[in-house]
């Protein structure tokens, strides 16, 4: 199915109020959520960090995550949402964010699963008919890809030894069944309509479902690990 391509801000203005409000709320989410992760996890786990060179590619990790904050809200701003609304303190962050953080082991883990959810939500954004926000997905997707791969690569490192294989077998256990409610409901309405407008393309079972299957991929076949079992409602 074609959709019209919506290419301005200003042409954004000419939309239905349906597209209007379901581009803002895809923006001012990411704004919340983005500000949220980087305070939550990425800024503390700089102290977490074991080494020097750990601690400098954190540092980026954060840095983008506020970045990708920082680019979100500026969008929001130009279609008309006032900064104070994109703030974790208007709007709830995402269940991820509740995990706990309290070791290296553990945010090696969050990088390498929920960065990995994250890249499945941006990829569906790449085709999107608003094209500022398809541009922003496209300008955002290669620090995403970064950050999982800083995951999987700490990850490998730590499973090198047996103590450190148990430390991220345990962290996969606690923070995988965070995640496939991260891709939201299988009868969502919104998702209806984000896809029926243009704005997204897959159903959120499709995207939890590839989810799982690069999950394991990494976790069995890479980490050679095992995937804990999710509860039956997930």
């Amino acid at each position: 199915m074609s959709h019209p391509q919506v290419k301005t801000i200003d042409a954004f203005r000419e939309q239905s109020e349906e597209y209007q409000a379901s581009i803002l709320k895809l923006v001012v989410s990411h704004a919340v959520n983005e500000l949220y992760g980087a305070q939550v996890f990425d800024e503390p786990a700089i102290a977490l960090a074991p080494t020097p060179y750990a601690k400098w590619l954190t540092c980026r990790v954060a840095m983008e995550e506020y970045g990708h904050h920082v680019r979100f809200r500026e969008l929001g701003v130009k279609l008309g949402v006032p900064e104070e609304k994109m703030t974790p303190a208007e709007k709830k962050p995402l269940s991820i964010f509740e995990f706990p953080l309290k070791t290296w082991e553990e945010f090696c883990v969050i990088k390498l699963l929920a960065d990995l959810a994250e890249i499945l939500q941006v990829e569906d954004l790449l085709a999107c008919t608003f094209h500022p926000l398809r541009d922003l997905a496209r300008m955002t997707m290669p620090e995403e890809r970064f950050h999982a791969q800083f995951g999987k690569d700490f990850c490998t490192e730590l499973c090198a030894t047996e103590e450190g294989r148990q430390r991220v077998q345990d962290a996969i256990d606690r923070y995988y069944p965070f995640l496939p409610a991260f891709f939201g409901g299988s009868k969502s309405k919104n998702n209806e309509t984000f896809r029926r407008l243009g704005i997204k393309q897959r159903t959120n079972d499709e995207m939890r479902e590839d989810f799982l299957e690069r999950a394991r991929a990494l976790v069995v076949d890479h980490l050679k690990l095992k995937m804990p079992e999710l509860p039956a409602a997930a």
